[in-house]
């Protein structure tokens, strides 16, 4: 089971191009459920021929006893189904015992994003008087700008910036490419990161991190905690929002061009959706809203 978790492992960095995150996420699933067996029938942890699903959905079982919620279990469950599929598909195993293992139902969460008001307070509150002020506010905008995910920003180099067409070139999950256009507004900020960044000087910036967009003090390409930390402050100086992370500005990204008419079509193809599903939990979003706005305007909107 060990060893072909390893190879699975590789196999998504390299193969899949899987992020760094999501890697993580998925080898701290399997160690999880190896944890698991362990105690649950440990000569499995050494021949993964011995395990059943009747094992899944014990381990399943364990997980709801914990609190989990079914979420979080559809998370592990999908990377189990992954690992097996692989393992199966390979001649690793003889059977896939994950095949048949159903996943459990989502709770339907709506996406948390902030309003305009919230947005523009953001960049307002931004400093200027520092190179890296300069930096996050390109950051920021970026985000808001483009929707692009945490793992996209991370790995923008300066090259995939077109400002002639005014657009970025992102390489997606799945590795998928796809062109996002960018406003004015992250232009200006782009152009004044760039500008200043030379004034930088790193010692020991190699050949990969002098391509990278954006930095960190000591001249590598940005890591992901880096920018969590960078937007749950920014957020929290203007809002009371419960959810302060870097998606946040993609679900208000998301959000805010519904609101103002886009073609979900448009909207689905910007953020790099497989299908048309995963955008449209946005539209729930504008609903709700329009709800709200109703319950509070209208003489009779609450009962």
């Amino acid at each position: 089971m060990i060893d072909i978790q390893k190879k699975y492992l590789t196999w998504l960095k390299i193969e899949r191009n899987a992020s760094p995150h999501t890697v993580t996420s998925y080898q701290r699933d399997l160690e999880d459920f190896i944890s698991f067996l362990s105690e649950y029938d440990a000569l499995s942890v050494s021949d993964a021929n011995r395990i059943s699903r009747f094992s899944i959905r014990a381990w399943m079982g364990t997980l709801s006893d914990k609190g989990l919620t079914k979420s979080s279990i559809a998370r592990k469950v999908s990377t189990l189904r992954s690992f097996f599929k692989f393992a199966f598909s390979r001649g690793y195993i003889k059977d896939n015992p994950a095949a048949l293992v159903q996943i459990p139902k989502k709770e339907k969460i709506l996406p948390k994003s902030l309003i305009t008001d919230d947005i523009e307070a953001m960049f307002e509150a931004l400093g200027s008087e520092t190179v890296w002020d300069i930096q996050s506010r390109a950051i920021l905008e970026l985000f808001y700008a483009t929707g692009i995910r945490l793992s996209e920003l991370i790995g923008l180099n300066v090259r995939d910036i077109d400002f002639h067409q005014s657009q970025i070139r992102v390489m997606g999950k799945g590795a998928k490419e796809r062109i996002i256009p960018f406003n004015e507004k992250a232009a200006a900020a782009l152009k004044a990161w760039l500008e200043a960044r030379p004034q930088l000087i790193f010692q020991k910036m190699t050949k990969i991190d002098s391509g990278a967009v954006f930095l960190t003090k000591k001249g590598k390409r940005i890591y992901p905690v880096a920018v969590q930390r960078l937007v749950k402050q920014c957020i929290e100086k203007v809002s009371e929002a419960s959810k302060t992370s870097p998606h946040v500005l993609r679900h208000s990204f998301a959000t805010h061009l519904l609101n103002k008419g886009a073609d979900i079509r448009i909207i689905k193809e910007l953020m790099g959706h497989a299908n048309l599903t995963a955008t449209q939990v946005y539209t729930s979003t504008s609903v709700e809203r329009l709800k709200n706005i109703y319950e509070n305007s209208h003489p009779r909107g609450k009962l």
